[in-house]
């Protein structure tokens, strides 16, 4: 793709990476047919080839974003899918990172939206905050019916995603979890040395995610410590466009990570939720101007891996065979796009005893995309209806994931239990079977 960027703008950092991303685009449409939106709507502006021009031209212009540019742009999963498709290498994650920054920076929203969103970004990446809206969203729950039904429009009211909101919210919550700076030693001779990411929203929903990798981690040699003064990754308002905040975040977990490094020595930081994994091997690049935390914050991500990675690297020792427990594994955007790791938890799945279906038109998200499900609910209902559908064509016993986003809008969808990927590990080697209710997410 041609570009027409002036000197002065080619100077700037960001802008050079954009004018390398658009470069490499060469327009032959094949991420159309795997982009979520565009399979839904087909609007070539809602497709990966669409939004590069219009961010091409907003960034080449150096103007104000539009209304028709921000509803596009807004409309993107960044489930990534574009790039496992695009034969060309087109970096599509930090073209559509930068166009965001660029509209929160310069797009004056509407109050309510801006209201909104400025409550999200408190609120989620709070786990004290978060359970406490969980709460009062549980209380208000019961209320969502008798809420007049808003009226159909291209972007959301502020009434539909309230509504939203509070469909999302659990029927209960699980005790807390344990907190930072807890260490769990390695049962026997200790093999080996992790932090585990605690997690924001996930430390609320779903604490018994990190407690079965915990007790799989221990049960095979592995110490894990969880980081005093860890805080939210930042994937949450870094994907809402406001980088001060996520680049501040991702500043204090460099810092708080290395010097546990320097301190009891890391084999890795694990991560359970693949949303979170995604950003934090991005570090390096979100911190590459940064004279002081470039290096540090490359070498985190170097030793950041989803749970799986590392699992595979243990000699895992199934204590019970589960031949007779069907597993439909959805394969999160973020693990298979964001990250390339497609096979691997089918394969300890299947190694450790299930028996595994691939979910048809598994390249699809399920509209969760972080924030996504409450700012854009019309399109990511629909997403988990079609790939609630899909999953039913299996016939499974429970559904496996590896991120928490996936699993609570999965589970709104359907009443075959969502486990995480984790959790069946755990299970199989000793651990106790996965909370089957609802998966207790709902």
């Amino acid at each position: 793709m041609k570009t027409e960027f002036s000197l002065a703008q080619l100077a700037d950092p960001d802008i050079a990476e954009a004018d390398k991303i658009l470069r490499a685009c060469v327009h032959c449409g094949f991420c159309t047919a795997t982009c979520p939106t565009y399979v839904l709507l087909g609007d070539e502006l809602d497709s990966p080839r669409g939004r590069i021009y219009l961010i091409k031209e907003m960034l080449e212009k150096d103007k104000p974003p539009t209304k028709e540019v921000v509803k596009h742009i807004d409309r993107c999963l960044s489930c990534l899918a574009c790039m496992t498709t695009c034969p060309s290498g087109v970096n599509y994650m930090h073209l559509v990172d930068q166009a965001r920054v660029r509209i929160e920076r310069d797009y004056s929203r509407p109050l309510p939206e801006r209201l909104l969103r400025a409550v999200l970004a408190w609120v989620l990446p709070r786990p004290k905050l978060f359970r406490a809206s969980m709460i009062l969203a549980r209380l208000g729950r019961p209320f969502a019916a008798l809420l007049p039904a808003p009226k159909p429009a291209a972007t959301p009211s502020l009434l539909r995603r309230i509504k939203a909101m509070l469909a999302l919210a659990p029927g209960r919550l699980p005790s807390p979890g344990p907190v930072g700076g807890s260490v769990f030693p390695a049962i026997g001779e200790r093999r080996g040395r992790v932090a585990l990411l605690q997690g924001c929203a996930q430390q609320v929903l779903a604490p018994r995610i990190n407690q079965a990798a915990i007790n799989l981690l221990t049960r095979h040699g592995i110490e894990v410590v969880l980081v005093k003064d860890e805080q939210c990754c930042g994937a949450l308002t870094h994907h809402l466009g406001q980088e001060a905040d996520a680049l501040a975040r991702a500043r204090g977990n460099v810092g708080v990570w290395q010097r546990e490094a320097e301190q009891g020595g890391l084999d890795a930081i694990l991560v359970t939720a693949s949303g979170c994994g995604t950003v934090i091997k991005d570090y390096g690049f979100m911190l590459r101007e940064d004279r002081e935390f470039a290096r540090p914050a490359a070498q985190i991500s170097a030793l950041a891996k989803d749970i799986t990675e590392y699992l595979a690297g243990l000699d895992l020792h199934p204590s019970t065979q589960r031949g007779d427990v069907t597993i439909a594994y959805h394969s999160a955007c973020s693990l298979q796009h964001g990250q390339k790791i497609t096979q691997l938890p089918k394969e300890l799945l299947s190694k450790n005893g299930f028996v595994v279906k691939d979910v048809p038109e598994s390249h699809l998200c399920c509209g969760s995309a972080g924030t996504y499900n409450i700012l854009q609910p019309d399109i990511a209902s629909r997403l988990r209806d079609r790939k609630v559908a899909n999953i039913a064509t299996v016939k499974p016993d429970m559904i496996a994931a590896g991120n928490i986003g996936c699993m609570v809008q999965i589970a709104g969808g359907t009443s075959v239990p969502v486990v995480h990927t984790i959790e069946l590990l755990d299970w199989a080697t000793g651990g106790p079977r996965p909370e089957l209710s609802g998966a207790g997410l709902n």
